[in-house]
């Protein structure tokens, strides 16, 4: 009974638990049927959910909108296995979304100089303004450096090659090889870092 709860919060949450028991019932319909007019349903009820969450933990939106896919498939592919008695609609679908959310940004820690953004990495993007900032020329050439530059990913290989031996802007590297600009410094930066650091190492 809701004896002494005001009739404003018992009325949420009658809502509140008749929302539950329907979107439990469209998972139901799911899981049990493939209904596609059910999984719509739940699809429109989240999606705004979703990416309102991903927005506040990732930051990005192409990002977001990736969460909600992801999540939403997952619904789709893992209906059956939700279980009304142990939980909400609710939480169930955002458990699913906080370990995709793990996963994506490992992924993004992974190769994150692959996908270098000013909104993805600030800090990062900030820091590679010019080339010359540092330079590779320090009494050092390519030559010199012989066998270590081989121990550099070969995207960063690419991205050095065309800008210290052709000679190339890093606006041209990026068009040519139809990547951000960003993501060209960043591996420009990256590339040179390590180039000294093995460069010391072998001192």
């Amino acid at each position: 009974m809701l004896v002494g709860i005001p009739l404003e919060d018992r009325q949420k949450t009658v809502n509140s638990k008749e929302c539950a028991d329907s979107l439990s019932a469209q998972l139901v319909l799911v899981a049990e049927q493939r209904s596609k007019p059910a999984f719509a349903a739940l699809f429109n009820h989240f999606a705004p959910r979703l990416r309102s969450y991903a927005l506040k933990q990732i930051g990005n939106e192409a990002l977001a909108m990736e969460l909600v896919q992801d999540t939403m498939s997952k619904v789709w592919q893992k209906s059956h296995l939700f279980n009304a008695d142990k939980g909400s609609p609710s939480t169930w679908i955002f458990t699913i979304a906080r370990n995709i959310r793990f996963d994506m940004l490992r992924k993004l820690q992974n190769r994150k100089e692959d996908i270098c953004s000013d909104d993805l990495w600030p800090v990062l993007c900030e820091q590679t303004a010019d080339v010359n900032e540092i330079s590779i020329d320090e009494k050092v050439t390519l030559e010199q450096v012989g066998g270590l530059f081989a121990n550099l990913p070969r995207k960063q290989q690419v991205v050095i090659e065309a800008i210290y031996i052709d000679g190339k802007s890093q606006q041209e590297v990026a068009t040519e090889l139809d990547i951000p600009l960003g993501t060209v410094k960043s591996r420009t930066r990256l590339a040179l870092i390590r180039l000294k650091e093995m460069l010391k190492d072998h001192d």
